[in-house]
């Protein structure tokens, strides 16, 4: 297994589980403000709450992630457009060394 995809993969898996730990701790802090809540009912708010905090935590992902490959492409058409433009120069450099080199061996 490539080494990239699978240190990215333990990532994944320790991202999400940090996530799902940040949401019941803020849905159990949530609820415990709610003191009139029965047992039941408490446990219901901590898990629809908890559950919402992970909807929001993975639409703000997939945001992120549709931005970077945005910036990227961004970033990759900007580095090939350099590319092409150092590469006209260097071509033209070329071609101008060339013709002095010709006009030298010429009148010389």
């Amino acid at each position: 297994m490539d080494m990239r995809a699978f240190h990215n993969e333990v990532e994944g898996h320790l991202l999400a589980a940090a996530a799902h730990d940040e949401a019941r701790a803020s849905a159990e802090r949530f609820a415990a403000r709610l003191d009139w809540l029965t047992e039941a009912q408490r446990h219901e708010v901590e898990r629809q709450f908890a559950a919402e905090h992970l909807e929001l935590a993975r639409a703000s992902w997939r945001r992120t992630v549709r931005r970077g490959e945005e910036l990227r492409d961004e970033y990759e058409a900007v580095y090939r457009g350099l590319r092409t433009r150092l590469l006209a120069g260097l071509l033209l450099g070329f071609a101008l060394v060339a013709a002095v080199n010709f006009v030298v061996l010429v009148s010389g």
